[in-house]
C-alpha cells in the first residue's frame, strides 16, 4: 500500500494563499509527496470548509481555479476525498459527546478523526492542535 497522509482544512488553505507564512514548507511538502507518490487523503467534510472559507476570502475565479484543481488530483488518483457516511457522521457524533471537555474541536475535526482511525491514518498535514489533544495517536506534518 503507498505511503497516506491526511489533509486537513489548514493545509488546503495554506495552499492556497502563496503569501500565508506556511506556503513554501507545505509547497515542497506536496511536491516530495508527488515524487515519492503518497496518497493525500481529504474527505468532503474537510472539502466544505475549505470551499466555505476560501470562496468567502479569495476572488471567485481564482478560489473556483483552487478547487477544480483539487477535483483534477481526485480523478487522476493522487487524492482519495473520503466521505462522511452515516454509519461515520454517528460515530463522529459520539465523540463529540465523548469528548465534552474539548468542545472547542469541530464537528468537522471529528468525522475527521473518524475516517482516520477507520482507515489506519496517523500522519496529517496539520497546524491543528486538537490532532494531537485527542490522544489518538496521530502525528501532525509538518
Amino acid at each position: 500500500m503507498a505511503d497516506r497522509l491526511f489533509v486537513d482544512t489548514w493545509a488546503w488553505l495554506v495552499l492556497a494563499n502563496d503569501r500565508d507564512p506556511a506556503f513554501e514548507r507545505l509547497s515542497t511538502i506536496r511536491a516530495l509527496a508527488a515524487r515519492e507518490r503518497t496518497l493525500w487523503v481529504t474527505t468532503d467534510y474537510v472539502l466544505d470548509e475549505t470551499m466555505t472559507r476560501l470562496f468567502s476570502a479569495a476572488p471567485f475565479s481564482q478560489a473556483r481555479r483552487y478547487m477544480e484543481g483539487i477535483f483534477t488530483a481526485s480523478r487522476e488518483g493522487a487524492l482519495n476525498i473520503e466521505h462522511v457516511t452515516p454509519d461515520r457522521f454517528t460515530r463522529a457524533w459520539r465523540l463529540r459527546l465523548r469528548y465534552h471537555d474539548k468542545s472547542p474541536i469541530s464537528f468537522t475535526d471529528l468525522t475527521s478523526f473518524v475516517v482516520m482511525q477507520e482507515l489506519g491514518l496517523q500522519r496529517v498535514l496539520t497546524a491543528d492542535a486538537h490532532f494531537v489533544q485527542i490522544g489518538m495517536g496521530f502525528l501532525p506534518v509538518p
